[in-house]
């Protein structure tokens, strides 16, 4: 019975963190690292896998923000021939999607697919140098 509990109390809490978009600490970023141009104003990095389906509505919703956008770019990266990426961001799962500042910082991220809302209020935030922080007490999770 434990078991059980303990098993729908790890599921709930990965269901309510899957796909939200969250401050992290600045961590630079060079076009060399992703092989790559950066976007002019923030960048839209997503790790990917050829076998996920989540990945493929992730990859629509990021190219439609960053065409909203004047000088952002979405940069998709194929996890498995990137293993050196994704130890050093830490990607367990994919889609999982790294938000760039104008300068390559990562400034938040999303493990899952992520809401466009929350997409745009990241880029948002990216853009206008917001990013500095968490911008809500939710986002420090």
């Amino acid at each position: 019975m434990a078991t059980l509990v303990a098993g729908v109390l790890l599921g709930l809490l990965l269901k309510r963190r899957d796909g939200r978009i969250r401050a992290v600490e600045h961590v630079p970023v060079t076009s060399g690292d992703l092989g790559a141009d950066l976007g002019e104003r923030a960048t839209l990095v997503q790790f990917s896998t050829a076998f996920c389906q989540p990945c493929r509505a992730t990859r629509r919703i990021l190219d439609e923000v960053a065409g909203l956008v004047p000088g952002v770019r979405h940069v998709e990266i194929d996890a498995e021939s990137r293993l050196d990426l994704v130890r050093r961001f830490d990607v367990l799962r994919t889609p999982t999607v790294l938000v760039l500042d104008g300068a390559g910082n990562v400034v938040k991220r999303a493990s899952g697919q992520p809401r466009k809302v929350d997409v745009i209020a990241a880029l948002g935030a990216a853009v206008d140098g917001a990013s500095h922080g968490p911008s809500h007490p939710a986002d420090k999770v």
